[in-house]
């Protein structure tokens, strides 16, 4: 009978152990942590500047415009794999700008003019308010 009385409440205490809840916060650092967000972030900014410059330029060399596209596409890529966050609202905000970096990058992959080059960087900014967003809305819910 003591033997019975001990395993169950050995057993107990192993399931309790399992059972660790994690506040939305917590959950939302650890995303952030286990993702390499804020890494991300640094390098599609770094790319997002470097596909901006070359599209500001008069008449950019189309194998650099392509090669500053071709990096932000795959860095954005990379980015969005690490999706869906803990956070509902920080996901559709992460997805939308990645999203809108990928559009921006295939606008100037293929452009071959001014008005092309200025749809891309239209999306392109999009894209990089939308991150911002989402960094602002990750910073709320982590504190």
């Amino acid at each position: 009978m003591i033997g019975r009385a001990a395993a169950l409440v050995l057993g107990a205490a192993l399931l309790a152990g399992c059972g660790t809840v994690q506040t939305p916060a917590q959950a939302l650092r650890g995303w952030v942590r286990d993702s390499g967000f804020a890494g991300a972030v640094t390098t599609l900014r770094t790319d997002a500047r470097d596909v901006a410059n070359v599209l500001r330029e008069p008449n950019p060399a189309a194998g650099r415009l392509r090669l500053v596209c071709a990096v932000l596409l795959v860095d954005a890529q990379t980015a969005n794999a690490s999706l869906p966050t803990t956070d509902d609202q920080v996901s559709h905000l992460l997805a939308t700008a990645y999203g809108d970096l990928g559009a921006a990058a295939h606008l100037g992959y293929g452009a071959r003019g001014s008005v092309e080059r200025t749809r891309a960087l239209r999306e392109l900014e999009r894209g990089v308010a939308t991150m911002a967003e989402a960094q602002a809305a990750v910073a709320a819910v982590v504190g």
